[in-house]
């Protein structure tokens, strides 16, 4: 594990690093009033999300899960990017951010304003048909499975880091999904689920930009997914500097240079472009 570094420090790797592949996970998007997945040990604060093969397999869990998102895409949807999100606008602007890979679904990078976001595991608000690959607004579904499913308007309950929303006692199974308007195929959230392959096209666009970039810096992730750790591991292998700054433990604290175990909305102001970036 690395040695537990300053804000000085970090300010020194970000001076010699200057264009940088920058990783973030849930912790960046907690100040928008989306919760995280894991705790400060990284282990899961909630059940663990939906499985992929559940979801395609089983017509109770995409009921269930439908019902929760039904309750949970109007606050995700509302949710606006934070001062996290601009900063890094102006990282990217000021020449600093060679590519920006995420691991959230939420859009909020692309919404504060950055243009070089590769979204790793997807996007939230769309939805795609597993047999023909069409995709759809997520707006459109929602309105969808309202007309089918009045009695689930309204329902108030805890959004949850992926979108949906903790509800007890709710029996799922009435709940009405609507099929692929085009083909009749099955309707999944644009998202890759646990246990569901991220586009090789994707993963191997984001490790090129890794490659080619100065240093690895990893905000807001406990990288305890090997989508995200992987990033680490190659940075290593490549002899590419890293550092992280995330509230607890990391996967990669073996291999990062430098770790700041803070939270970036509390030390981002002092790590503006021309104050310690340049």
């Amino acid at each position: 594990m690395p040695p537990a570094a300053t804000l000085d420090q970090l300010t020194t790797f970000l001076q010699a690093h200057p264009r940088l592949f920058v990783l973030t996970g849930a912790g960046i998007s907690t100040g928008s009033g989306i919760p995280d997945y894991r705790d400060e040990n990284g282990d899961w604060k909630r059940p663990a999300p939906v499985q992929y093969r559940d979801f395609v397999d089983r017509p109770e869990t995409r009921q269930r899960y439908w019902a929760r998102s039904l309750a949970g895409w109007p606050p995700f949807q509302q949710a606006r990017p934070n001062l996290c999100h601009r900063a890094l606008v102006d990282w990217e602007t000021a020449g600093h951010i060679g590519c920006l890979v995420t691991q959230n679904v939420d859009r909020l990078h692309q919404a504060a304003g950055s243009h070089r976001v590769t979204d790793l595991h997807g996007r939230l608000d769309r939805v795609i048909c597993l047999a023909c690959g069409e995709r759809y607004r997520r707006d459109w579904l929602q309105q969808v499975l309202l007309e089918l499913n009045p009695s689930f308007a309204g329902m108030a309950a805890e959004i949850a880091p992926d979108g949906d929303a903790c509800l007890s006692d709710t029996d799922f199974t009435a709940l009405r999904i609507p099929d692929c308007p085009r083909c009749g195929g099955i309707l999944k959230p644009d998202v890759v689920f646990f246990g569901e392959t991220i586009p090789r096209q994707r993963v191997e666009t984001a490790i090129s930009a890794l490659l080619a970039a100065d240093g690895l810096l990893v905000i807001g992730s406990s990288l305890m997914v090997y989508s995200g750790f992987r990033f680490c591991r190659l940075a290593a292998e490549h002899g590419i500097p890293s550092a992280a700054i995330n509230a607890g433990r990391t996967r990669a604290d073996a291999l990062l240079d430098i770790k700041l175990t803070r939270r970036f909305e509390d030390v981002v102001g002092s790590l503006r472009p021309g104050s310690g970036l340049v």
